[in-house]
This record gives C-alpha cells, sequence and structure tokens, in this order.
C-alpha cells in the first residue's frame, strides 16, 4: 500500500460539503466521501466538536488523518471522521463554540478568528492499495479518544450491499430495530450494537462468522425478518413489560423455544413471585430460569464469609455428607464451601440455621455441578 503524505486546508475539505443524511457526506469539492459504509456513525458530543475547534483557533496540531484513494481518483476518509465532521458542521453554523465568554457562531465570528479556521492545514496521509490492504490497515489505527468497537472493526472488513442494507434497518438513527427493540436492548443504535446483538443472536454468538457468508448478498432482509420475529416473540411470550427485559439474550431462548407452546399467563404469574424473592440477586436471569430452569441464571444469594466460619468452626471441620474414610476427616477451612441445606427450589433461604459446609467434592456432587 502507498502512502502520500499532503497538507490540504480546511477551506479545501469545506468546498462542496453536503450532509445527505443517512444517504451520505461529501466533501473536498464533491471528491471526498467523508462517511464511508464501514465508518461508524458521528458519536462526537457538543463538548467534543468544540474542542476540534479550540485546538484549530489555538493552532495546536490535530491527529494524522488518512484517505483512501478509490478506482475513480476521488476519496474516501478512512480516518478522522469525527474530526472532519466537527469542523464542517461548526462552519455549517450547525453548533456554536464559547470564545472570549460569548457564545460565537461560524458567521459572528471576527475575520481573523474565521479565516485562522478555514485556513487551517490538515495533515492527511493519502493511501492507495488493494481493499483488503485498505481495511487491514483501518484495523490498526489507532483512533484517539473514541476507539472502535468489535462491530466497528467488523462492518470495516465486510464491507458490501448485505451492510450497506444492513446498517439502513440497524444502525440509522431511529431506525426500525430501535423502534422495534428498544424496550428489550439496552444499546447504542450509533455504536453498532443493535446491529451486533441481531448477528450474534441468529448466528449463536459468531457475528463475524455470519457476515462473512452474507456479505454479497442483495439485502439483509433475513437477519431484519429474524429480528422482527424475536422481538414477537417475546411481546407474545412475556407480556408485561419490565425494565429487567433489557440485556437478557433473546436470541438465544427464542431460538431454543420458539416452537415451543408456552403459556403466557402462567409464565407471568410465576415471574412476579420469582420478583419478589430476594434470594435472586440477578432478575433479569428469571426470564431465562421460567424456560430453561437453570439456577444459576438467577445468582442465588450466598452465604457470607462470617456465616461460613461460624458453621465450620460449629463442624469441627467435619462435612456431613462425607463416607467412608473421609466421614470424620477434618477439613481445612479453604476445603469445604458453603451450601444451603435446604435447597432454594424448596423455599431454603440464606440463613445462618441453612448452612452447612460441605468439603468441595461432595458440594459438586450434591449441586450436579
Amino acid at each position: 500500500m502507498d502512502t502520500i503524505h499532503q497538507r490540504i486546508k480546511v477551506k479545501d475539505v469545506f468546498n462542496g460539503y453536503l450532509d445527505k443524511d443517512w444517504d451520505g457526506v461529501v466533501g473536498y469539492g464533491g471528491k471526498l466521501d467523508i462517511r464511508p459504509i464501514y465508518q461508524r456513525e458521528f458519536i462526537y458530543n457538543p463538548e467534543n466538536e468544540r474542542a476540534v475547534i479550540d485546538t484549530i483557533l489555538k493552532e495546536h496540531p490535530l491527529n494524522l488523518m488518512y484517505w483512501v484513494k478509490n478506482k475513480n481518483h476521488n476519496f474516501e476518509l478512512l480516518d478522522g471522521q469525527q474530526r472532519t465532521l466537527s469542523i464542517c458542521r461548526f462552519l455549517d453554523h450547525k453548533y456554536h463554540i464559547e470564545l472570549n465568554g460569548e457564545k460565537r457562531y461560524c458567521d459572528t465570528l471576527l475575520k481573523e478568528d474565521l479565516d485562522k479556521i478555514k485556513n487551517y492545514e490538515l495533515d492527511v496521509y493519502i493511501c492507495e492499495g488493494k481493499e483488503k490492504e485498505i481495511l487491514e490497515w483501518f484495523k490498526t489505527i489507532n483512533i484517539k479518544g473514541k476507539e472502535l468497537n468489535p462491530q466497528e472493526l467488523l462492518n470495516a472488513t465486510h464491507t458490501g450491499t448485505w451492510l450497506t442494507d444492513a446498517k439502513r434497518y440497524f444502525s440509522k438513527p431511529n431506525c426500525a430495530a430501535k423502534g422495534l427493540g428498544e424496550d428489550y436492548i439496552n444499546a447504542s443504535v450509533e455504536r453498532q450494537e443493535f446491529l451486533e446483538t441481531a448477528l450474534k443472536w441468529i448466528n449463536n454468538g459468531d457475528a463475524q462468522g455470519y457476515m462473512a457468508i452474507h456479505r454479497n448478498d442483495a439485502n439483509a432482509k433475513e437477519l431484519q425478518d429474524y429480528f422482527a420475529n424475536v422481538i414477537k416473540w417475546i411481546k407474545k411470550t412475556f407480556t408485561t413489560h419490565r425494565r429487567e427485559m433489557k440485556n437478557v439474550n433473546w436470541g438465544e431462548l427464542y431460538n431454543q423455544f420458539k416452537d415451543v407452546k408456552l403459556d403466557a399467563g402462567k409464565l407471568e404469574k410465576e415471574i412476579a413471585k420469582l420478583m419478589e424473592d430476594e434470594e435472586i440477586g440477578d432478575q433479569k436471569g428469571i426470564y431465562d430460569y421460567v424456560l430453561t430452569r437453570n439456577e444459576r441464571s438467577l445468582n442465588l444469594r450466598t452465604f457470607d464469609e462470617k456465616t461460613k466460619r461460624r458453621t465450620y468452626e460449629k463442624q469441627k471441620g467435619i462435612c456431613p455428607h462425607c463416607k467412608g474414610e473421609n466421614k470424620k476427616k477434618k477439613w481445612k477451612f479453604e476445603e469445604m464451601e458453603g451450601d444451603h441445606k435446604k435447597l432454594w427450589s424448596e423455599g431454603g433461604k440464606t440463613i445462618p440455621e441453612n448452612c452447612q459446609m460441605l468439603c468441595k467434592d461432595c458440594h459438586r456432587e450434591k449441586s450436579g455441578k
């Protein structure tokens, strides 16, 4: 991959700037694609944006930017999108800065300050090479302040018709996926987390594997339909919405139980009762438990160290479940674990009277670990 270093003035980058929202952002006389498909959405907050303009006014250097020269001799912005958009948005009168204690938009700046911004030179490396080389380089670039998360990196390396369509459904502000699933997913559309969640749901946690197979598909309808079906199943199965429903692994439950006949009324009664149970440490795990009966998903209360120590001393280190040659063996405290005499499923509570200390082998045997 070849790179050429250039210093490009802000006014030249802003020339022809046009933000068509989801349909793209261009600048540099229409020759620079500021938001290629593999890029994240704009995530800088006002404080971040103003910091960029403040850096320019103080004539301090901004980090290096990388552009890619494509086959049409135009350019795609590989790294520097957030900084570039911050500059262009200010010159496009989208926000103000604080200067000498006053709010200033670009058109109310002193001419000397506005000229300072427009004539500021950006350090740009223009890269030219094969797609694979460029995208691998994209993965290694150190993006200051807002590092790429795993799904954004996957977007960078799996560009194509499928991703273009998928991002319209899962990544666009106020997209269809957000409207359907925001009550059940604690995620950011802008950081590609709705897309990542859907991919992991449909392919048993392997987002990259699904994207690799479908990269050149004409559209992402399969994933879109799957996501809509999951949400429809949740609403049908769990009729009362609770805040604990966010971040449940709904895809895994849907994949396993979508064809099982479930009684929504009966499930709701059990969930309501379990929500009041003080023994349960992870209430969102209730939704997994009522279907799988896996008690580990509930993060049930355990005995504290003081209770375990007192019980150990009372038992004199003897495990009441041991048989044979270990029946009267005195175990070290560290070799034993706290156990509920009466199980939670039988109504047992995490109170001193219900505590016993078992050797690790007996405890694992009893709990089925």
